[in-house]
């Protein structure tokens, strides 16, 4: 007998929840609450309903998280400029802590004695629900059905459904994407298929929220940017709620043929993985934020600030969004925010999201010490000679001992 009576289910409503929510039933003899979260995947989450009541489930939760999502998880990740291993905008990774949080949420409020969620032991998503969980309630049971079962593949889950006569219209009527996909507000990730030998091109009609450059409109798109204290509050001087944002970028973006990315990752559980992303709006906001840092930030405080992001952005894709560390850090890069205000301008063409333009009042961009042209004594350059002096003292008193120089 079963000491698990309820368990709390991150459910999609596709295949592999679906016989999650049966198999948990069966094998845990409990009852089964589901939880979908619709933070801009650009699917209808309603149906999950209709599929979860078929299945027996008397408790469904389904939330529009959009505004949350892009507000706490994807703003302040962006004040960071935040990219894992040089490329990776983290768009799987940055929804994880969202929904961990609300499964605990949703389990203290049902009384619930466990959670359970459909990720793999191969990837890092059962890492970021996990930790995310105990951090949240240090002794909560995690079920993670794919560590314990045998239907390792789409056949056999073809043949529960079947037995246990679990719908799955959903899943045949439609044709079958042969990647596995994860889709939110911020991005679109492709895996499996042809992506798993990382010699063959991604097919083009895999795309879908982007053109190719190739067929992007031959006329460039200029939008401006205003931002906040290191968050953008409005388009082309339009105030908009950050999920607004984001929308209204993936479409410009997407329309330009923006944000395609094409990677080999290493993945925190110890593999390497060929993944394919569409990420058009996050690529305009990383390259506008460091445009607006750049005319706003000391010179210190910006570069320390880059020493610290891939430390940052190794936190989150490995899970740990609800670390100490993780808070360590976003305390220090806040701080650094609140002279990050002004406008950025950018030009969209062809797959290239382009500054050019900024402006700000917090500028410190001096135009009468810059100038090339005569400065009226603003700067004198004699200074300069005791400065490099100065600077060179250590490699002239090594010169003059001896010491090779190449």
């Amino acid at each position: 007998m079963s000491d698990v009576k309820k368990v709390v289910l991150a459910y999609s409503g596709g295949l592999d929840t679906s016989v999650i929510v049966k198999w948990l039933q069966e094998t845990y003899d409990c009852e089964v609450v589901t939880f979908t979260a619709d933070i801009g995947q650009g699917e209808e989450v309603e149906p999950a309903r209709a599929k979860a009541q078929a299945l027996g489930v008397k408790e469904i939760y389904i939330e529009d998280l959009r505004e949350e999502f892009v507000r706490d998880y994807v703003y302040p990740m962006f004040r960071a400029n935040t990219i894992y291993e040089g490329e990776y905008l983290l768009g799987t990774s940055i929804a994880r802590p969202l929904i961990a949080r609300r499964l605990i949420e949703i389990a203290n409020q049902t009384g619930a004695d466990a959670i359970s969620h459909g990720a793999t032991g191969k990837g890092n998503d059962q890492v970021r629900f996990e930790l995310g969980a105990y951090a949240l309630k240090p002794g909560v049971k995690v079920i993670a059905p794919w560590r314990e079962w045998d239907l390792n593949s789409r056949e056999k889950l073809m043949a529960y459904c079947e037995q246990h006569q679990i719908p799955v219209d959903f899943s045949t009527k439609k044709k079958k994407s042969p990647y596995s996909m994860d889709a939110n507000l911020l991005h679109i990730s492709y895996e499996g298929g042809n992506l798993e030998d990382p010699w063959a091109e991604a097919e083009e009609d895999m795309w879908r929220w982007s053109v190719s450059p190739e067929a992007a409109p031959e006329q460039p798109t200029y939008v401006e940017l205003s931002y906040e204290k290191g968050d953008i509050v409005a388009i082309d001087g339009q105030a908009m709620k950050p999920h607004e944002v984001l929308e209204k970028l993936n479409k410009l973006g997407g329309d330009n043929g923006i944000g395609r990315l094409d990677i080999v990752e290493n993945r925190y559980v110890g593999m390497k993985s060929r993944g394919c992303y569409e990420t058009p709006g996050g690529t305009i906001m990383l390259r506008a934020h460091r445009a607006i840092e750049s005319l706003t930030l000391d010179r210190e405080e910006a570069h320390l600030k880059d020493e610290l992001m891939p430390k940052y952005a190794e936190v989150i894709y490995n899970g740990y969004w609800w670390s100490p560390e993780r808070r360590m850090l976003q305390a220090a890069i806040d701080e650094t925010q609140k002279s990050v205000s002004g406008v950025v301008r950018m030009k969209l063409y062809k797959g290239s999201a382009v500054v050019v333009g900024r402006k700000s009042e917090q500028s410190l961009f001096d135009e009468s010490i810059a100038t090339f042209e005569d400065d009226a004594g603003a700067y004198d350059q004699k200074d300069a000679e005791g400065f490099i002096k100065l600077n060179a003292l250590r490699l002239r008193i090594a010169a003059g001992k001896g010491r090779k120089q190449d």
